[in-house]
């Protein structure tokens, strides 16, 4: 497994390099692999190949997002770096400003579903700045880019292609300026494609699924993700602890959802305070702090949310954030 992860480390960076000394260049609709796509969209989906043809050619294959690609945050950054980068000054006071003007939605959801306001105002802080940063690559040609020219994960971001072209039709979405991440993430909860279709709910009642532009949908949405996910009204993310004998050198951090108890963490020596039982689900979650360390418990809804990221620097900045923006927020009027 070890040479194997070297292995795919080592073509992901050759092909960064090699998209550094490259320019865009439009998606070859003659080369077999694009043909059998379309293809395959006809057949399975009653595409018009006209449509298709269109639509593939005026795809652009960028270089820029197979270098993106091959460099995430979450692999190179430590937890203090990545925290700070999103929880600045500037990022709380503007989930301030959003959760204050969607007080009343955020509030239904959670009761309708359960869902921590904080957790949903956390995520959309992380993942568009609130709105401010939703992607500035075309969709197409981001999964484009990644479906035909990025062997190391193709087969997954095909399935998210088919999966765009899907959705375009049933939503009315422009193909030629929907605009996301580098990787076709969309809108502000920066949903992909299939998770889009599958999960993206309709909350301000319009009869239509707008992750662009309508808050309610969005809100809706990625509450919806949670719930479709195991989220558990009322149970806590995590939880601050520390080793209290020596047995807690053994436990073994790097889990993305819990793997033991909240008793066996206990009985192998980590201190912590939670008002689970001790037969409640529990992972051990060690990061870098400014000063060492940082210790946590980490619980079933912390796991979830590494569901939507799989990553647990990305919960921790999820649930610490919105608890930044709840701790400061002015009274209800």
């Amino acid at each position: 497994m070890k040479t194997a992860t070297r292995l795919l480390g080592s073509l992901t960076s050759a092909f960064a390099l090699l998209a550094t000394a490259c320019p865009a260049a439009a998606l070859d609709g003659n080369r077999e692999d694009v043909r059998q796509f379309m293809q395959e969209m006809q057949r399975k989906h009653g595409f018009e190949e006209a449509w298709l043809a269109g639509v593939i050619g005026e795809a652009e294959s960028q270089p820029k997002i197979i270098e993106l690609m091959s460099r995430p945050a979450e692999q190179v950054m430590p937890w203090h770096s990545y925290r700070d980068h999103f929880l600045t000054a500037e990022r709380i006071a503007a989930g301030v400003e959003f959760w204050t003007a969607h007080r009343t939605g955020l509030a239904e959801i959670e009761r309708s579903t359960g869902v921590a306001q904080h957790v949903i105002v956390g995520i959309i802080g992380i993942e568009s700045y609130f709105g401010r940063i939703t992607g500035r690559f075309r969709v197409v040609d981001a999964l484009a880019t990644l479906a035909f020219d990025y062997p190391p994960r193709s087969a997954y971001f095909r399935a998210e292609l088919e999966q765009f072209l899907l959705l375009a039709r049933e939503e009315q979405v422009d193909v030629g300026t929907a605009l996301g991440s580098y990787a076709g993430a969309m809108g502000s909860p920066q949903f992909m494609p299939r998770s889009y279709r599958a999960f993206a709910v309709d909350g301000d009642g319009d009869s239509r699924r707008d992750l662009w532009g309508s808050w309610d949908d969005v809100i809706a949405s990625i509450a919806n993700y949670l719930t479709e996910h195991g989220w558990r009204a009322g149970e806590p993310l995590t939880a601050p602890a520390s080793r209290w004998f020596p047995r807690a050198d053994s436990l073994d951090a790097g889990k993305l959802e819990p793997d033991t108890t909240v008793k066996a963490l206990r009985d192998r020596g980590l201190s912590f305070e939670t008002s689970l039982e001790g037969k409640a689900p529990a992972f051990f979650i060690n990061v870098a702090g400014d000063q060492g360390p940082e210790l946590r418990a980490g619980f079933h809804n912390c796991g979830v949310i590494t569901r939507y990221n799989r990553s647990v620097l990305y919960a921790l900045a999820v649930h610490d954030l919105g608890s930044r923006i709840e701790a400061l927020l002015p009274p209800a009027l």
